[in-house]
């Protein structure tokens, strides 16, 4: 039996699509998965923000409730998840923004301008909950 060669075409003729094992790493391919994981993580912080609503309309046992659960360790997180998710899904859409003005996709700044959004991301979050925690 002779060995098989591996298939570089569909039977049709027309040829396979990459697998993920032919990209090398890359900031921006990271960026655009924690793009869309941020923006899964906003429909999460939505839901907070419905409890939030609800129980702000509702009876103080309702709303006993939602402060008992945002206090804890896990609220905290949840909420501070929320706010690296606002700011990170923002920036991407401002590099976006700046990369369809034809800006920055060259090599150098294109990296540049991904690492920017991680960093301004946790900056951003890290500011906020620092004047949250002053101003409480």
């Amino acid at each position: 039996m002779a060995a098989t060669e591996p298939k570089s075409a569909s039977p049709a003729g027309r040829p396979l699509s990459p697998h993920l094992g032919v990209y090398r790493f890359a900031m921006t391919m990271a960026m655009s998965i924690a793009h869309r994981i941020t923006g899964a993580g906003l429909y999460v912080g939505a839901l907070l923000l419905a409890w939030f609503l609800v129980a702000t309309s509702s009876d103080a046992s309702a709303f006993a409730v939602f402060s008992g659960f945002i206090h804890s360790i896990v609220g905290r997180l949840a909420l501070f998840g929320f706010t690296w998710a606002l700011f990170h899904h923002l920036l991407g859409g401002v590099r976006h923004f700046i990369w369809d003005a034809g800006v920055g996709l060259d090599e150098p700044w294109r990296d540049r301008l991904a690492l920017a959004t991680l960093v301004g991301g946790l900056v951003l979050t890290l500011i906020v909950w620092t004047i949250g925690y002053i101003v409480r």
